[in-house]
């Protein structure tokens, strides 16, 4: 089951014409706030490898907004997505942004879309190819600012719905944007493409809606692809896409279960393909099932109705299956987008809201208080009353709320309180915000120093949290190996760095100490460096335990540190202290 994937070999040279410095924002500058889609909108795929104008096109259809596939890596590894991954096609107002805004001129919009087919098969995704979380965020806001959108689209297909790693770190960067946009005042949707089968989603693309959950990423449209079903049984494409809707309503409905039958619906996208799929004949979706599924999805007040693709919207090629640029049955030039055209309507998005800290972590010693502001927003529709809860405080800290309930767009209050016997490392605390259009959460990460504001943090890692250890890219919290415990600290070394991670550590100055913990890997160094300098290295494929004498300065502070070496891989440590 796949969308109809861009070819590389296919690829020409997109015409490029600089747009209009005061629509579009490229690399900073002035923000123009992104207009919110329509609540109901037809958005058909734009081939945008072809060479073609999306405003042209849009134009001679009727379909007003348009699915711009596809965003991709050049190769993999890469953090820098490219229209098809062509790097001649970058993220740049040059490229299509005078075409967007021809487009929004004309009443319509575009929804850029990351992945694909081929991408997914090549390691080219996003999210595959990038194992940096925040760089894979901050690709997302470039294309934010860059064409000033309101919404992402994520087509996830086959190897990419088992590529774990990949899956979670997409699910993080989404909710890193959504607070990002929280903080700036911004308006952003995401919605992820998935392949389905007759009866609703996959076990594999429903994983993937699960782990959003897990990561607190608010998915706000899920579109099913119609077609492509592999099960070589005989289809009618309409009656199909009827039933594959209602079993992904009845899964999302468990998925989340505070949402009403009709931000259920609304929150659901259909894409058919025109013609005769890539799978043959036996599922060829016909004009008849266009005006069917038109009609039955404008019923249940669906989301978002789509189609590939806006070049095969023709009958030049009667009897062909998958083409690029035509359906393959008998039809005029735009009958299918006439007929769904009419789907887009309304004004907003249903009524949404965001929640935001600032600032979103902060240290205190035991016996210190710290204070933060709970900011809300409304990010689609009008102002609603949002209630307010705070969770996560373990012994010792006590978190409270100025208020328990704000109107959207204004603030609240957080404090925080702790207890001379509150045990040193970092704490992750919850501030939720319940409204009639469901829950947003944003997460306030605490540390808790050692005694006196001396000692080391989080040594063990259990938190499941670095702070307050920095690292260099792919630094994590792991599950495995773990010396005790359930959490390790991973050092990422890459030929181009040796992945430090360290943390700020305050001690009596002029004083001797020891650093100890357990390490593993090949050239995994821990020492101490700042007020200090000292270290040890082993390479071991099991745990061994390091120790390393040092003398503090006149400061008493030193930084505590734990790296591998360049090209050798990731190394690991477990239970640090300093005594």
């Amino acid at each position: 089951m796949r969308l109809y994937r861009s070819i590389q070999a296919l690829l020409t040279t997109c015409a490029t014409v600089a747009a209009s410095a005061s629509l579009l924002v490229v690399g900073g500058g002035t923000a123009h706030a992104a207009t919110p889609l329509p609540q109901h909108v037809f958005a058909p795929y734009f081939e945008a490898w072809t060479g073609a104008d999306p405003a042209t096109l849009a134009a001679q259809s009727g379909a007003k907004h348009l699915t711009m596939a596809f965003l991709q890596t050049a190769a993999k590894g890469s953090c820098t997505p490219y229209w098809n991954g062509d790097t001649g096609m970058p993220v740049s107002s040059t490229v299509f942004g005078s075409e967007i805004t021809t487009i929004r001129a004309d009443g319509g919009d575009v929804i850029p879309s990351f992945g694909g087919y081929t991408a997914d098969n090549t390691g080219t995704e996003l999210a595959d190819s990038c194992t940096d979380v925040n760089a894979i965020a901050a690709a997302f806001e470039k294309v934010i600012t860059t064409y000033e959108i309101s919404r992402i689209d994520l087509d996830i297909e086959d190897n990419s719905l088992t590529n774990t790693a990949g899956i979670d770190r997409r699910n993080k960067a989404i909710k890193l944007v959504q607070d990002w946009a929280a903080a700036n005042g911004r308006s952003i949707q995401f919605s992820y493409t998935l392949p389905t089968t007759t009866g609703g989603l996959a076990a594999s693309g429903l994983a993937v809606l699960k782990n959003a959950v897990q990561n607190n990423a608010r998915i706000d449209v899920v579109n099913q692809m119609t077609f492509d079903y592999y099960d070589n049984a005989a289809h009618t494409m309409g009656e199909d896409t009827k039933t594959a809707t209602t079993g992904l309503y009845n899964q999302l409905a468990k998925l989340y279960p505070a949402k009403s039958p009709a931000q259920l619906w609304g929150s659901i996208g259909i894409i058919e393909m025109l013609g005769i799929d890539d799978f043959g004949p036996a599922e060829t979706f016909t004009l008849a099932d266009a005006t069917n599924v038109y009609n039955w999805a404008t019923e249940k007040g669906i989301n978002t109705l789509s189609f590939w693709a806006l070049q095969r919207d023709n009958g030049g090629c009667p009897g062909t299956a998958g083409s690029d640029s035509c359906s393959g049955i008998n039809q005029n030039t735009w009958d299918f987008s006439r007929i769904f055209a009419p789907f887009t309507r309304g004004g907003q998005s249903t009524n949404d809201f965001s929640v935001a800290l600032a600032p979103a972590n902060g240290a205190v010693n035991p016996g210190g208080s710290a204070t933060a502001t709970v900011n809300t927003a409304v990010t689609a529709g009008s102002a609603q009353t949002v209630n307010l809860a705070v969770t996560g405080a373990p012994a010792g800290v006590t978190a409270s709320l100025s208020a328990s309930s704000v109107t959207a767009g204004t603030a609240a209050g957080l404090t925080i309180t702790t207890t001379a016997a509150a045990a040193p490392g970092s704490y992750p605390l919850t501030v939720t915000g319940t409204a009639p259009s469901g829950s947003r959460t944003a997460t306030y990460t605490l540390t808790v120093n050692g005694s006196g504001g001396s000692g080391l943090v989080n040594g063990g890692l259990e938190s499941g949290s670095l702070s307050p250890w920095t690292c260099q890219s792919g630094g994590a919290v792991v599950s495995t190996p773990v010396h005790a415990g359930s959490r390790s600290l991973q050092a990422a070394a890459t030929a181009g760095q040796t992945g430090e991670c360290g943390q700020s550590v305050t001690l009596a100055p002029d004083t001797r100490y020891t650093l100890s913990a357990w390490v593993q890997g090949s050239y995994a160094f821990l020492g101490v460096s700042g007020g200090a300098t000292a270290s040890s290295w082993t390479s071991s494929t099991g745990w061994t335990r390091l120790s390393v004498p040092f003398t503090t300065g006149a400061s008493g502070t030193v930084t505590v540190y734990l790296h591998g070496w360049f090209g050798q891989g990731s190394v690991y440590g477990d239970d640090f202290t300093v005594s």
